[in-house]
């Protein structure tokens, strides 16, 4: 997977890609605070036909970011649960302290994330690239045991809101509170360092993960958030994901609109 680009069409700027899952489709990405014209939308659909694309998928957007895309030929993909704490009240950190990630263990952050999230959801190198990128501040941490590195969380911080951006378990020990650590690691460094909120996603269906929120505090949302597709090819209709078993799914990083990460994901 290759960077995102950034398109201009008129006064409208997206970033397009191929989506991270499955390369055969793109991925769009409006700017913060710049919802795009429906004109616009199918300018840039025949751009990436022109390139092959078999259709488009978008960034997790909010409410108020879906009607010129849904104006413009797209229809719900996948609904998200949208989770937020208050950073107040914090449980406390775990006896077994998380590492810095860094370049040298990005091998075995990939294989997990390989066996963790299903392949339209799954990170290569470039997606845990972008995810690091997304926010002004990130933290990369793993969880590490006598067989070594066996989950790991990507966080990040704009401005006073904090992202739980990336979160996986190695399925072989899923259900021994390695997801736990990770996620109270990274409310205690986001109130470390001036957030005061943090914000998740996970796919609606993935009762395990929303479960795993909760316990740690966050709320769910009244409003969630929708990944938008638009066939580019007569008929054709991507798998959807199945809920990931043991670990979280935040496939937007990446400011949009003020609310959640999108990639440049996750997912």
């Amino acid at each position: 997977m290759r960077r995102l680009e950034m398109m201009h069409i008129g006064p409208d700027r997206l970033r397009v890609g191929a989506w991270r899952g499955d390369h055969r489709y793109a991925y769009v990405v409006p700017l913060p605070g710049l919802t795009p014209a429906s004109s616009t939308l199918d300018r840039v659909a025949a751009e990436l036909a022109g390139r092959g694309y078999l259709g488009i998928l978008t960034a997790a957007l909010g409410p108020a970011e879906l009607d010129p895309f849904l104006a413009g030929g797209f229809t719900p993909h996948e609904r998200l649960h949208l989770l937020r704490h208050d950073l107040s009240g914090l449980p406390p950190v775990g006896t077994v302290p998380t590492r810095r990630a860094g370049r040298r263990r990005l091998g075995a952050v990939l294989a997990i994330d390989e066996a963790a999230f299903d392949p339209f959801w799954r990170f290569d190198r470039l997606g845990i690239d972008e995810a690091r990128r997304a926010t002004p501040f990130t933290r990369f941490r793993v969880h590490t045991a006598d067989a070594g590195i066996d989950g790991y969380a990507i966080s990040g911080r704009a401005n006073d809101v904090a992202y739980l951006q990336r979160l996986a378990v190695r399925p072989d020990r899923q259900g021994l509170g390695i997801g736990r650590a990770l996620v109270v690691d990274a409310l205690h460094w986001a109130a470390r360092r001036g957030a005061t909120s943090m914000l998740v996603n996970t796919q609606e269906v993935n009762r395990r993960a929303l479960g795993l929120y909760e316990r740690a505090g966050f709320l769910l949302q009244d409003q969630g958030l929708t990944v938008l597709w638009r066939p580019l090819v007569d008929g054709h209709v991507p798998d959807r994901a199945r809920p990931t078993i043991g670990a979280t799914t935040t496939p937007d990083l990446g400011p949009v609109s003020g609310t959640v990460p999108a990639t440049g994901p996750t997912p």
